[in-house]
């Protein structure tokens, strides 16, 4: 049988390993040692348990769409993401890999952030645990998500502003990686989603699998004996994606279908969507899929939303789509802001502009009448009320 996760070397299949300079390597090393036996400790899981339901609020509800579904012709569940502490499902992690990085005896946090949500996150539990907490983030990303730069900064935590590049996730991510070559015996990254060197890919996958874990155990109680039919949620690096499908992962009845950020339109260069238009290489320490010209250069990808504005992807998802059981479509700008107003008005819930590319999924798949279809929001949208509205306002004129 096909084997979807990481081997022990952090491939999978061809995507993955780190990639990464002499200086990172004794403590990507070491986090690779420790990751494992941390995490399956039952004091570890016990902890981690408990500060998701009391602090984070899970489990986020499983929530039959009525309107949604009598749309479409099929029952749309959606998974509430949303509705976690901090808004979105960037939290699972968070708390995960604060309490990695303590039991490691981490002194300080950094983190990259693109729309801010992974940025507030790790602020949130920074602000929990005591310990100082800087916040990388293209400052056309903070311009995008002030409000967000706000919250951060509250939580107690230092924004620092990425100039270079495209001024977006990329450069945040880069210099955040580059600060920590500089400090890197007491400095934990705590990246957001399931890129970078091994271990990371299968730590986030790994925190945010607490999605489908309630998904399996939601879904017991309310159709009984059923599972899904499909699985739909965004994808730029991949956190949520992997959280949503985690636990079905070897279940090819259930079909796996993510939305990636097309922009202006694949075939256009204002885009982000990397599987359609990406080529094999390597970004921030891992081998994957990656927008790029003949040369090798990474090219500037472009999304309406911080959050998928990003030129490479997850391995896993790499491999998912390489190996056909995921399927992936690129959801335009105007696609994306279409749902999510469509998500508002018939259901009453705003979603974040990187769930708005999952939900425009819905009209492009052949549904029946008897499918489960869930969805996940993987966060709200008050951060991007703004763009929502300045569009509007544009196609009203």
């Amino acid at each position: 049988m096909q084997n979807y996760l990481t081997n022990q070397s952090g491939f999978y299949g061809e995507f993955g390993g780190a990639f990464i300079p002499e200086v990172l390597h004794k403590c990507v090393n070491d986090l690779k040692e420790a990751y494992l036996p941390i995490l399956e400790s039952a004091d570890f899981q016990k902890a981690y348990i408990e500060l998701l339901q009391d602090y984070a609020g899970r489990p986020s509800p499983l929530y039959l769409a009525s309107r949604l579904s009598k749309k479409y012709g099929t029952r749309i569940y959606l998974k509430r993401e949303d509705l976690n502490h901090t808004g979105s499902h960037k939290i699972n992690n968070t708390i995960g890999q604060i309490l990695l990085a303590k039991q490691m005896g981490k002194k300080r946090i950094i983190a990259e952030t693109g729309a801010g949500q992974h940025g507030v996150a790790t602020a949130t539990v920074c602000a929990l645990m005591n310990i100082p907490c800087l916040i990388f983030m293209g400052s056309k990303d903070m311009e995008r998500q002030h409000i967000n730069v706000q919250k951060i900064e509250m939580l107690g935590a230092k924004v620092i502003p990425v100039h270079s590049g495209s001024c977006t996730l990329k450069d945040a991510t880069t210099e955040a990686i580059q600060y920590w070559c500089c400090n890197p015996s007491d400095t934990y990254y705590l990246i957001g989603s399931t890129v970078g060197p091994h271990p990371y890919p299968d730590i986030v996958a790994r925190f945010q699998s607490i999605i489908s874990k309630e998904i399996k155990e939601q879904l017991a109680q309310k159709q009984p004996g059923r599972e899904p039919n499909y699985l739909l949620a965004c994808v730029g690096g991949g956190s949520n994606s992997a959280g949503t499908i985690y636990h079905y992962l070897d279940n090819p009845s259930v079909k796996i279908v993510l939305a990636e950020a097309g922009g202006l339109g694949a075939d256009t260069k204002q885009t982000a969507a990397t599987i359609q238009v990406g080529k094999k290489g390597i970004i921030h320490g891992s081998y994957t899929y990656v927008i790029q010209d003949e040369n090798g250069q990474i090219q500037e990808p472009y999304s309406i939303s911080a959050g998928l504005d990003y030129p490479g992807v997850g391995p896993l998802h790499a491999h998912l789509a390489h190996t056909k059981r995921a399927k992936v479509i690129a959801i335009t700008d105007d696609e994306a802001i279409q749902a999510a107003y469509e998500l508002t008005q018939l259901e009453g819930i705003i979603p974040a502009l990187e769930s708005a590319h999952a939900l425009a999924l819905l009209p492009k798949l052949p549904f029946q009448p008897n499918d489960l279809v869930i969805v996940t929001v993987s966060g709200r949208g008050d951060k991007d009320i703004n763009t929502y509205l300045n569009y509007n306002k544009q196609n009203e004129k």
